[in-house]
């Protein structure tokens, strides 16, 4: 049987490229290599595009906090159209083989927002996880909020301010229409990066500074008490949802450090401790949110679990860590799918997708 090519493209410029280099690792072990041809395309921390070999693309691989991408010299470049020239070596034009299906696992800026998305639809080359519209929407955290918001889902009210109103942010007006204490967040980034839980005007106008260094649009947010539930979805028209699971943090939240470096920064109860009707509101949830925003392939539906059992949905992320600690493997693995059969499912309909957007018109003539 011929093989599938797939092509793995990690790293990128984000402030998430160490825990990009840690998913890539886990998809390459863990991919059906009777099934799949693997080519490893990583992105460095300039946005240089380099061919890897599989035996030595990472450095310090099994070290969360020292990982790096061994750079090639073999640079390539990506180009627009279809048929066989979709990638190239950058240094002499040559044409790479074709791809038949890529596994984007960039996160956040520049591949989780819908920008690396638009390429690879450009280059006519199917994709794992949602397409460029959801990917964007997804990313920004004050636009899904209020389409989750208009479909009549539960999110934590908030504030929104840019680098044009930043002056107008005052922790009073904060803290009587949120209380305290309350969450500051850069609205594009995932992975808690650049977020802070804050209490008094000292650290709210600290905090602010902080989110600011990281996107131009800052989310403030009431604190919601409840449990912190995951769910991971898995689909295009007809997705499903995995059963729930539950973050413990052993820390002040559950912070970038905890969910991909420190293995003892949270525990993980997979599945959650939830009655039977309370999993089934999750799962419902989870597919709402998904579906509101228009997602495809993936997504893992964030919420918080308040002690009156209502359900917030505190983000959708578009391509959730697949690293050691990660939630979306895990709780597939607890539903049901291992690993190995997760990643050919998704890449399976990153291929349906595709096929299926061909089929529609690119013309208003007919030949």
């Amino acid at each position: 049987m011929k093989k599938v090519k797939v092509g793995i493209i990690f790293g990128g410029k984000s402030a998430e490229h160490e825990v990009s280099l840690q998913s890539a690792k886990n998809i390459v072990d863990a991919i059906d290599k009777d099934k799949y041809e693997v080519t490893l395309i990583g992105i460095d921390k300039q946005g240089r595009w380099h061919l890897n070999d599989q035996t030595s693309y990472l450095l310090n691989a099994e070290n969360p906090k020292l990982i790096q991408l061994n750079k090639s010299n073999d640079n390539v470049a990506i180009v627009p159209g279809s048929g066989s020239s979709q990638m190239i070596h950058a240094s002499n034009g040559a044409v790479l083989d074709q791809l038949d299906v890529v596994f984007p696992i960039v996160h956040g800026t520049l591949g989780e927002d819908g920008s690396l998305q638009g390429m690879l639809r450009l280059a006519n080359v199917p994709f794992v996880g949602p397409s460029v519209l959801s990917s964007s929407i997804c990313m920004d955290k004050d636009i899904a909020k209020r389409l989750l918001q208009g479909a009549g889902i539960h999110v934590a009210k908030g504030l929104v301010y840019t680098t044009a109103n930043k002056q107008d942010a005052a922790y009073e007006q904060a803290v009587e229409e949120l209380g305290t204490p309350m969450f500051i967040k850069p609205a594009n980034q995932g992975s808690s990066v650049g977020v802070s839980k804050v209490s008094t005007k000292e650290e709210f106008d600290k905090a602010l500074d902080v989110a600011f260094d990281y996107d131009h649009k800052v989310v403030v947010e009431e604190a919601i008490i409840g449990r912190e539930i995951e769910c991971a979805v898995l689909g295009n028209e007809e997705p499903k949802a995995s059963l729930p699971g539950e973050i413990l943090p052993q820390t002040a939240f559950y912070s970038y450090e905890s969910k991909y470096i420190d293995e003892k920064g949270a525990e993980l109860a997979i599945p959650a401790e939830l009655p039977e009707e309370t999993v089934k509101q999750v799962q419902a949830a989870a597919i709402a949110a998904f579906q509101t925003l228009q997602c495809e392939g993936l997504a893992r539906v964030d919420f918080f679990l308040t002690e009156d059992g209502k359900i917030y949905v505190n983000e959708v992320n578009t391509l959730p860590g697949f690293t050691k600690i990660s939630m979306y493997p895990k709780l597939w693995e607890i539903s049901g799918v291992p690993y190995s059969e997760l990643i050919s499912e998704l890449l399976d309909l990153a291929i349906a997708r595709h096929e299926k957007d061909n089929q529609l018109k690119s013309t208003v003539w007919d030949d």
